[in-house]
This record gives structure tokens, C-alpha cells and sequence, in this order.
């Protein structure tokens, strides 16, 4: 396949004290017509990250609203989001809307951690929290830290879960092993962890982050994703193909998109969204910096 780069987006400047720079993650949600409302995570002067948003006119490539102040804000020092939210997707319950979320934690004395939380996606498309406690935590499965959620829902109504899950901090490379997991669920609430999903290969992919799917079992499952190698390399997006949904193949060389030669994308490139409009598939991704020079648009010109 081959992505066709559309150009950057939008660059985030200053808008509150808890959204000073970057715009990580961006999660599209169709508002009318051509314009989508982006969700992203921003971050104040501690690095702490909070959920704001722009308002995208696809069509145009342009930003038409700024959102000027953020819609979920990091919690309290003994929360599971203390310091920052990192948001996956949107899916749909009955008539109810949710995004889960990466709860970041910096210990004073320990490595950084995340648990993954829910929001409630309400019909005027304002976030509340739901609950208090994590949507899933740590357990005999993932026991380290959890990242990145991506659900989708099947033709017979389950749901499937794609998830960053950290085996440890170092591989012995000086790059940590966090890989990409799954789990399946009945209702869309209540979760069954099926551990990892996606091949890993030291040196080679070894650090995922943000997976994106897209598929059913009648035409195959495609994921995107981000990545590191472990050999110093910053993060670039890959691909993975499954006929099935469980059983993946790594395929790297399909991805489609790499790294500009100069600009705001020429140093790395992560975080992807891919999602179809109009008969066309687009991709938001960010680039350098884990967002901080915010996010752009490709889509897609051959499968």
C-alpha cells in the first residue's frame, strides 16, 4: 500500500496553562459533512497531559475551531491518570459512546507506568470520566503497564481489543519489550485477556504504541501501529495483516509512509489514526517530537 501525504494540520501553540504544547494521539469523530472533531493530548509545563481538541474541516485540510481549554483534564498525585491522558478510540456500547484512554503514573521513586481508563463520550460531545478506578489494570497477563486501547465491534456484536502491554523496561538493548496484546468481550464492558497478538522481534519491532484496526473476518484485519527497533532508531508507523483477527503477521515493508526528508515529520513519525471518509481511507499521525509539532493527514492511494 502507499500513503499520500497531505501535509501538516494543525501545529499547537499555547491555549492554557494545561495545554502549552503538543497535540498527541489524535482520535477523529465525525461532527457533519466534512468536519471532524479531533481529540488530542496535550501537555502543560510538567509534561502532564490533558485532553483538548480542533475542529477539522477534511475537505478544505484545515482547522476551522480551536478549542480553548481541555475537556479532561489529568487527575489527583494518587490517581491512575495523575499524570496524563493518552486516548485510543471511540466505540459505541448500545447508545452509548466511549473513548478508553492510557492513565499515565510517575512514581517519585520508580519508572513511569500506565493503567487504561474510560471516558464517556456524551451526546453533546463533552468527556466525563468513568470511574475513578482503572478499566484494567495490571494483572497475571499484563504485569508491568498498559497502553493505547483500540476497540472495534464485530458483525455479531462482540468486540475486540488491541492494547499495548510492557514485558520489561529493558530487552537487554536498552529499549524496552512492550507489545501488543488482545482481549474480546461479549458486552463491550466485562474483558477476556488473550495476551500478545502481534510478533515482536528484537532489534527489529520491539516497542509498540498506538494500534490502530481496521477490518472484519470476511476481508482480513489491518493494523497500524507505532514502533521502535531497539537499535536507537525513534519511533516509526508499521503494519500488520491478519485473516482472522488473533493471528498476526508482521509486515513492515507494507507500512507505506515513513519520514519526510526535512520539516515537522522528518525525525519520526507515530501515533496513527487511520479512518474512512467518503469512499477514501485517511491516516492522522503525529511527528517530531511525540506530537509536539502536532498532527498531519495522508491517505491512501493504493491497497
Amino acid at each position: 500500500m502507499r500513503w499520500r501525504k497531505l501535509g501538516q494540520i494543525y501545529c499547537p501553540e499555547p491555549i492554557h496553562p494545561k495545554l502549552v504544547s503538543h497535540a498527541a494521539n489524535p482520535l477523529a469523530v465525525w461532527l457533519e459533512g466534512d468536519v471532524y472533531r479531533v481529540f488530542f493530548s496535550g501537555r502543560d509545563r510538567q509534561n502532564r497531559s490533558s485532553v483538548g481538541f480542533v475542529d477539522v474541516n477534511l475537505g478544505k485540510r484545515e482547522v476551522v475551531y480551536i478549542h480553548d481549554k481541555p475537556v479532561v483534564e489529568y487527575g489527583p498525585e494518587d490517581s491512575f491518570y495523575s499524570h496524563g491522558v493518552s486516548i485510543g478510540n471511540c466505540y459505541q456500547v448500545a447508545d452509548q459512546r466511549y473513548i478508553l484512554f492510557m492513565g499515565w503514573q510517575c512514581p517519585a521513586e520508580g519508572h513511569w507506568r500506565g493503567d487504561i481508563g474510560r471516558l464517556v463520550l456524551e451526546p453533546d460531545f463533552s468527556l466525563r470520566l468513568d470511574g475513578d478506578k482503572p478499566f484494567m489494570a495490571t494483572d497475571r497477563i499484563d504485569r508491568v503497564s498498559l497502553s493505547y486501547p483500540w476497540v472495534i465491534q464485530e458483525e455479531n456484536g462482540h468486540y475486540r481489543m488491541w492494547y499495548g502491554s510492557t514485558v520489561t523496561w529493558d530487552a537487554g538493548n536498552g529499549e524496552m519489550l512492550h507489545v501488543i496484546n488482545h482481549a474480546s468481550s461479549v458486552d463491550g464492558h466485562c474483558w477476556q485477556r488473550h495476551g500478545l497478538a502481534v510478533p515482536y522481534q528484537l532489534g527489529l519491532a520491539q516497542a509498540f504504541s498506538r494500534p490502530v484496526v481496521i477490518g472484519n473476518r470476511n476481508e482480513g484485519y489491518h493494523m497500524w501501529f507505532s514502533y521502535r527497533s531497539g537499535t536507537g532508531e525513534k519511533y516509526r508507523i508499521g503494519y500488520a495483516y491478519s485473516q482472522d483477527g488473533e493471528v498476526w503477521e508482521l509486515r513492515l515493508h507494507e507500512t507505506g509512509i515513513a519520514v519526510s526528508e526535512t520539516g515537522w515529520d522528518s525525525e519520526m513519525i507515530e501515533y496513527p489514526f487511520v479512518f474512512d471518509h467518503q469512499g477514501e481511507r485517511y491516516m492522522l499521525y503525529n511527528g517530531n517530537g511525540y506530537g509536539k509539532t502536532g498532527f498531519g493527514l495522508a491517505v491512501m492511494e493504493s491497497p
